[in-house]
């Protein structure tokens, strides 16, 4: 015997399926979840950057903790590794390492932006969830703002990708710090 409960999932899966959309009430918790989880990879794996200031730099995990929560956002703190291994007397394969390192950090923080800068809108009628972008596009005489995109399966499995691919970027820092040397 079904309740009222089962028939608004129901229509809620019949429209999701019309509007080509794969949102459900599930996929909502999952999206939830999976961007939780990416945020804490992410954080864990950032946070080994302040090893490798500390051994660019050569200084204290006290200092490169000191200049890595001075910079504020992941970008100045990409850069700053970036920049400190291409000084003088930094190995060539460290170096390549570190410059494939932060590309690696750079393209995983275009996901991880995307769900940690965006208004969600949830539709209980539809059971769908969408990303609402929290960008400006300045044109020569206009502005666009406001991109909004269903979150879909497709989606989904971007943001997983992402979370292996952060996951793997935190082995291999981990690795270049250990063969480098560097404060542990």
């Amino acid at each position: 015997m079904t309740g009222p409960a089962d028939t608004r999932a129901a229509d809620r899966q019949r429209a999701g399926a019309r509007s080509g959309r794969a949102a459900t009430p599930s996929s909502l918790d999952e999206l939830l979840l999976l961007v939780g989880q990416m945020n804490l990879s992410w954080t864990n794996t950032e946070s080994l950057l302040i090893h490798l200031i500390a051994g660019l730099a050569n200084v204290s995990k006290e200092v490169a903790t000191v200049i890595f929560l001075t910079l504020n956002t992941t970008r100045a703190r990409l850069d700053i590794v970036s920049r400190l291994s291409k000084l003088d007397g930094v190995d060539a394969t460290t170096r390549t390492e570190l410059l494939s390192i932060i590309a690696s950090f750079t393209r995983l923080a275009k996901v991880r932006n995307k769900y940690n800068h965006c208004i969600y809108a949830f539709d209980d009628r539809l059971g769908s969830v969408d990303t609402i972008q929290l960008r400006i596009l300045e044109q020569k005489t206009s502005l666009r703002y406001g991109k909004r995109e269903a979150v879909d399966a497709g989606q989904l499995d971007r943001i997983r990708a992402t979370i292996s691919g952060i996951e793997a970027l935190n082995l291999e820092i981990r690795r270049v710090i250990l063969a480098s040397g560097y404060p542990a």
